[in-house]
């Protein structure tokens, strides 16, 4: 018994040896050309489903960051909104909010816009536009929800931009 625990000693020995031993031979890796130019390579990585989220999600997973370069209703809702200083931008969440927003100084109203974007396609329903009017006299403020013609506007605003930018990007691929 005292000669098996011996051999058996002396095999894990060597075993713990043998895996801490360096290879010798260098592994040859095959060399990637990486795109120096970003906007070259922000497009391949589009196109390839890439960025760390889509890695961890597959191909056709889609990521926050695709979300944000890709979708025309974004860009044309900060293009809309570019006047209105932003409390939120979350394009991961698909929600964008304004802060409060008055055209004077002296105003005692003020609106807030809170955007949802429910899909990436350029269509009326893949975005739901929700807006506030905040009345203030003499410390008492009261809020309430505008009504949807205001919405409505909005909403068609964004679209028509979305529009815009849609046919520009179409235009420039042409070329």
């Amino acid at each position: 018994m005292e000669n098996y625990k011996k051999v058996f000693f002396v095999l894990i020995s060597l075993l713990f040896v043998i895996s801490c031993q360096k290879n010798d031979q260098p592994a040859r890796k095959k060399k990637i050309r990486i795109e120096p130019n970003l906007n070259e390579r922000a497009a391949k990585y589009t196109e390839e489903g890439g960025g760390i989220l889509n890695q961890l999600r597959g191909k056709n997973g889609g990521s926050s960051y695709e979300f944000a370069t890709a979708n025309v209703l974004w860009r044309a809702s900060l293009n809309t909104l570019d006047f209105i200083p932003l409390q939120s931008a979350n394009y991961s969440g698909g929600v964008l909010i304004t802060d409060w927003y008055s055209s004077s100084l002296n105003s005692d109203s003020s609106i807030k816009i809170q955007i949802n974007f429910k899909s990436s396609e350029l269509a009326s329903s893949s975005i739901e536009v929700t807006s506030y009017k905040k009345t203030c006299q003499k410390n008492n403020c009261s809020t309430s929800k505008l009504g949807s013609k205001f919405n409505n506007d909005i909403k068609n605003k964004i679209l028509n931009n979305a529009r815009k930018i849609n046919l520009e990007k179409k235009t420039l691929k042409k070329k």
